[in-house]
C-alpha cells in the first residue's frame, strides 16, 4: 500500500505544482475569448429621425470585449452589409501579428459583403482601456465598442482600488444623414464635409438636443464612493472637452498606460484616445443628479459641430434631468486650457512599470503635418480653398490607397507597383511652418513608406503647419506605443528644443495631438516587425490623405519575425 501511495503522490506532483504556480500573482493561465461580430444594417432613431446604420450584432455602440493581460482574443467577423469593412483593435500592439491589425489596404484587404475573416491575437504586456472600430471609409462612426484589458489575476492597480468600475463611456458623433454619402460628396466637390448634428454619450445625444430627452445616458452612483470611469473618444472628427458639474476627476491612465495621478475639473480627449479616471462622489450631495457634458475643442477655419451633449450622473432617481446646470467647459478654441491639461501627463516610471524611453537615437525624422490642396479638374467646379480641392499630407505626401494590402506586398517581397520605400523623412520644401503659408499649397500623392531596421530607436518630430489654418491633429501610430518626450509652439528648434526633453518619465501613448501651430517629439523602438499605419484620427483628414506607413523589417531571432498570414485573409 505504501508503494502505491508513493506512486499516486509522485504522479500527482506536476498537477499540484501547476496549481501552486497558478495561485501565484501574475502566473494565472491565459484564457482564450471568442466573439462573433455580425455586421448588419439596423434601424436606429435619434433626434426624431430613423435611419439604417451598420452595427455589430445589432448593437450601437457595439459589444464590450473584456480580456486580461496575456489573454488570446479571437473575433470572427461576418460582413452582411453592402460596404467593405475591416476592424482595428486600437492600441493593441499586435506583436508579429500585423495581419490582425485591421486598417484596410495596409495590413489586409477589406472584408467584402458576404465574406468573413477571423482576427486572432494575444494581448501582450498591456492592460487598461482600449477600443475597437471599423477601419474603412467613415464606417467607424457607428461601428465601435470598448476593449477592456484587466490586469493579470492578483496584480491589481497601482492606485487605491476603486469601490466599483462604471461601464465604459464612449463619446461619439451623430449625423442625421448618411455619413458615407457625406464624405463621398465632399471628396467629389473638394469642399469640407457637412458636420455632425450631435455629440453622444454611448450613442445617446441627451437633453440639450431636440427630441432627445428620452435618449439621455444615465450613470448611477452612491454618495462618498470612489469609482473608476473608462473614457473613450470615438468621435469621427472632434477633440472634446469633458467635465462633470461640481466634481473633479483624477486621471490615472491614458491609452492603456498608467500615469502619475493628477486631478482636474475638465479634461480634453482626442479621437482615438482613452483615459481611466477616478471619480470621488460627494459624501452629502446637494442635488440628486449632476450633468456630465462634452463640447468640442477646435481651431479649424471651417464649420464644425459647436454643440454640447449632456448625460446625467445620478445619485437618486431624478425627473429634472433637462434643467440641470452644465459644467463650465473651456471655449471651443481655448488652446491654453488644452496645453495646461496636456502638461500633466507623466509615466509612473516605477520598477514595476518602467518607462523604457530610448536614450540614444538611430533615426531622426521630421514630419510636417497639415492641410493642403489639389488642383480642380478642368471639367468641374470645386468648393475647396480658392476653387481647389482640400487635401492633407505628411511632408507634402498625401497617401494614395494601394490596390493590394501593403503588408502582403512586404511579406511576399513584391513591392513593384504597390509601394515605394522613399517616404521623405524631412520636409521636401522647408518654410516657416507656423507662419505665412507658401504660395503653392498643392500636395504630392503616393504610396510610400519609411523602412526601419528592427529595434532601431526612432525620434519623430511632428510639426504642425498653418496651411489652410493651424489646427490640432491627433496622430495615431498602429502597432506601437511611443513616448512623448517634448512639445511646444511655433517651429521646432533642433538645436535648443531637445535640451528640454523629458527622458525620465515621459508619458507613453498610442495617439497624440500635434499642438495647434506647434510640434510634438516622440521616441520609440522599432521592435515590432510589419507595416504599420500612422494617420490623423480626424477621419476627414484621413480621407484627404493625412497618413503614412512605417515598414519595420524582421529581426534575426524567430520571435522577431512576422508570422505567416492566416488562411482566411481577405482578397482585394
Amino acid at each position: 500500500m505504501g508503494h502505491r501511495r508513493h506512486a499516486v503522490a509522485s504522479s500527482a506532483w506536476p498537477f499540484l505544482a501547476f496549481a501552486v504556480l497558478l495561485a501565484l500573482p501574475g502566473l494565472a493561465a491565459a484564457a482564450t475569448h471568442r466573439y462573433t461580430f455580425n455586421v448588419q444594417m439596423t434601424k436606429v432613431t435619434r433626434l426624431c429621425k430613423t435611419k439604417s446604420i451598420p452595427t455589430v450584432n445589432g448593437q450601437f455602440p457595439g459589444p464590450k470585449l473584456v480580456v486580461r493581460e496575456g489573454d488570446r482574443l479571437i473575433v470572427k467577423v461576418h460582413n452582411h452589409i453592402n460596404y467593405n469593412v475591416s476592424f482595428h483593435w486600437h492600441g493593441i500592439r499586435q506583436v508579429q501579428k500585423g495581419w490582425a491589425d485591421g486598417p484596410s489596404y495596409i495590413t489586409q484587404c477589406p472584408i467584402q459583403g458576404g465574406q468573413s475573416y477571423t482576427y486572432d491575437f494575444t494581448v501582450t504586456g498591456q492592460r487598461g482601456t482600449l477600443w475597437w472600430h471599423a477601419h474603412f471609409s467613415w464606417l467607424r462612426v457607428h461601428l465601435y465598442g470598448p476593449l477592456v484589458i484587466l490586469p493579470k489575476r492578483g496584480e491589481g492597480y497601482p492606485f487605491p482600488r476603486p469601490y466599483k468600475e462604471l461601464p465604459p463611456i464612449m463619446f461619439g458623433e451623430w449625423w442625421t444623414s448618411d455619413t458615407e454619402a457625406v464624405i463621398s460628396q465632399a471628396l467629389q466637390t473638394g469642399g469640407g464635409p457637412n458636420v455632425s448634428n450631435a455629440y453622444t454619450f454611448n450613442g445617446l445625444p441627451g437633453p440639450t438636443y431636440n427630441c432627445s430627452l428620452k435618449d439621455t445616458y444615465k450613470l448611477k452612483v452612491e454618495p462618498g464612493r470612489t469609482y473608476m470611469l473608462r473614457l473613450i473618444n470615438s468621435a469621427l472628427n472632434d477633440e472634446l472637452f469633458f467635465g462633470i458639474t461640481n466634481h473633479s476627476l483624477t486621471v490615472v491612465e491614458a491609452d492603456a498606460n498608467y500615469v502619475k495621478p493628477f486631478t482636474v475639473k475638465t479634461l480634453v480627449i482626442s479621437p482615438g484616445q482613452t483615459m481611466n479616471v477616478l471619480l470621488n462622489t460627494a459624501p452629502n450631495p446637494v442635488s440628486s443628479a449632476y450633468t456630465m457634458a462634452i463640447a468640442p475643442y477646435t481651431n479649424t477655419q471651417g464649420t464644425f459641430d459647436n454643440t454640447t451633449a449632456a448625460a446625467v450622473l445620478e445619485y437618486a432617481p431624478s425627473t429634472t434631468t433637462n434643467n440641470l446646470p452644465l459644467p463650465s467647459l473651456p471655449r471651443y478654441n481655448d488652446t491654453g486650457a488644452v496645453t495646461n491639461f496636456s502638461r500633466n501627463f507623466r509615466s509612473l516610471a516605477s520598477p514595476q512599470y518602467p518607462a523604457r524611453v530610448p536614450q540614444a537615437v538611430d533615426r531622426h525624422v521630421l514630419f510636417t503635418v497639415g492641410l493642403g490642396t489639389d488642383p480642380c479638374p478642368s471639367n468641374q467646379t470645386c468648393q475647396g480653398p480658392n476653387g481647389t480641392k482640400f487635401a492633407a499630407s505628411i511632408n507634402n505626401n498625401s497617401f494614395f490607397r494601394p490596390s493590394t494590402a501593403l503588408l502582403e506586398a512586404h511579406y511576399a517581397r513584391r513591392y513593384a507597383g504597390v509601394l515605394l520605400a522613399n517616404f521623405p523623412t524631412t520636409p521636401p520644401h522647408p518654410f516657416n511652418y507656423t507662419g505665412t503659408p507658401p504660395n503653392n499649397t498643392f500636395v504630392m500623392h503616393g504610396t510610400r513608406v519609411v523602412p526601419l531596421k528592427f529595434n532601431a530607436s526612432v525620434e519623430l518630430v511632428l510639426q504642425g503647419t498653418s496651411i489652410q489654418g493651424a489646427e490640432s491633429h491627433p496622430l495615431h501610430l498602429h502597432g506601437y506605443n511611443f513616448f512623448v518626450v517634448g512639445q511646444g509652439f511655433g517651429n521646432f528648434d533642433p538645436v535648443n528644443d531637445p535640451a528640454k526633453y523629458n527622458l525620465v518619465d515621459p508619458v507613453e501613448r498610442n495617439t497624440i495631438s500635434v499642438p495647434t501651430a506647434g510640434w510634438v517629439a516622440l521616441r520609440f523602438f522599432a521592435d515590432n516587425p510589419g507595416v504599420w499605419l500612422m494617420h490623423c484620427h480626424f477621419d476627414v483628414h484621413l480621407s484627404w490623405g493625412l497618413s503614412m506607413a512605417w515598414l519595420v523589417n524582421d529581426g534575426p531571432l524567430p520571435n522577431q519575425k512576422m508570422l505567416p498570414p492566416p488562411s482566411d485573409l481577405p482578397k482585394c
